[in-house]
């Protein structure tokens, strides 16, 4: 499952929020989310994208005519999703088309095939951020691939051999098959030489990651919890917060105690416990997910609002679809942000200096 940013678990209606515009028309897109390959490595219990099937990837000439729209837009992050980017035949091509547009490049990534494409991801990449299941019995028993715990430190190991401050983080989707295992994912975090680790819950209502429909209850349960299951994840995340406290001020764990409640909180509202609550986020309004297709969506979780195939991407993203959506649209009281797990609450990009380099930072990306 790609990974996404997290924000705080707070209501929010169509209002202003840290200083970014949330009027319909759209001047500037910090963050482009790239689709680059449709297929991946993994065969992971909460996610369906491995079971596409073609092999489709980003088309690199088609894409070159977008690079004005880029620019114009003002794009300054590009997030490389998939599928497993890292599978793309031209994948070195595409960084370095990007580089020319100015751009930052973090990439989502199983993290499998990171030593074979070492160099690549050294010279171009900003930021990595690698899924990461449990421990290393639970986290290949989740992937169904065997030894994938291992490839994972062979990559980071052959990245930080040619980049050693490259960050690397981590992210961990919560589920049945790892809620009380937090503590040992995070011990299985440093054991890789991960720069951070962060949580979320699992999402399991949506048809984002190629569902063609909304699960059936029998598939999510297989992935969401029972009532005694997020009383024992409660108790671990407690748990978490006791033990690993400094962790959690040095931020080396991504969330603070409050937002780590929250996916104990997202799993009750799946149960019909509470009433959902939309997370604080304003992704409409400073980013875009462009599939491999040319369709373009404002998040994962919400339909298309339009296709490059015969438009530009900064026609689409200001197209009369894009209007209307963005302009209905109240977080607060839509139902799919209601029920969000992965939420973008983009500000200004902090940086932080790597040997003497500022490089801007998607917090808590």
């Amino acid at each position: 499952m790609p990974a996404e940013t997290l924000s705080t678990n707070v209501s929010v209606s169509n209002q202003r929020s840290d200083a970014v515009s949330l009027e319909p028309r759209l001047t500037e897109l910090p963050i482009l989310i790239l689709n680059v390959h449709e297929q991946c490595n993994c065969r992971c219990l909460m996610c369906d994208i491995w079971q596409r099937e073609g092999g489709k990837e980003l088309d690199l000439a088609d894409f070159a005519r977008h690079r004005e729209s880029i620019e114009a837009m003002g794009v300054k992050h590009i997030v490389l999703t998939g599928g497993e980017p890292l599978m793309h035949r031209s994948f070195e091509t595409l960084c370095r088309t990007l580089k020319e547009c100015g751009v930052q490049i973090t990439l989502l990534t199983t993290g499998l095939l990171l030593a074979k494409r070492a160099k690549i991801v050294a010279d171009f990449v900003d930021e990595v951020i690698i899924s990461l299941d449990g421990p290393q019995e639970v986290h290949d028993q989740v992937r169904r691939v065997k030894g994938a715990f291992r490839l994972i430190g062979d990559g980071i190991s052959a990245v930080r051999q040619q980049a050693p401050s490259l960050p690397i983080r981590g992210r961990s989707t919560v589920q049945k098959a790892n809620h009380q295992l937090l503590r040992r994912t995070v011990e299985g975090a440093k054991s890789l030489g991960l720069s951070s680790i962060s949580f979320l819950a699992a999402d399991v209502t949506s048809q984002a990651f190629n569902r063609e429909l909304v699960w059936p209850g029998e598939r999510q349960n297989q992935i969401s919890l029972m009532p005694s299951e997020v009383r024992a994840l409660e108790e671990e995340i407690n748990q978490l917060i006791s033990e690993n406290a400094e962790d959690i001020r040095s931020k080396y764990i991504v969330e603070s105690p409050a937002k780590l409640l929250r996916i104990a909180r997202r799993f009750r509202e799946q149960l019909g416990e509470m009433a959902p609550v939309a997370p604080r986020c304003n992704a409409p309004w400073v980013s875009a997910v462009m599939e491999i297709d040319g369709s373009v969506r404002p998040c994962f979780f919400h339909p298309s609002i339009g296709s490059t195939k015969l438009q530009t991407l900064a026609q689409v993203i200001n197209s009369d679809a894009a209007l209307k959506f963005r302009g209905s649209l109240d977080i607060g009281e839509n139902a799919v942000c209601q029920r969000c797990v992965c939420s973008l609450n983009y500000k200004h990009p902090e940086t932080e200096v790597i040997d003497g380099e500022k490089y801007a930072r998607l917090t808590p990306l």
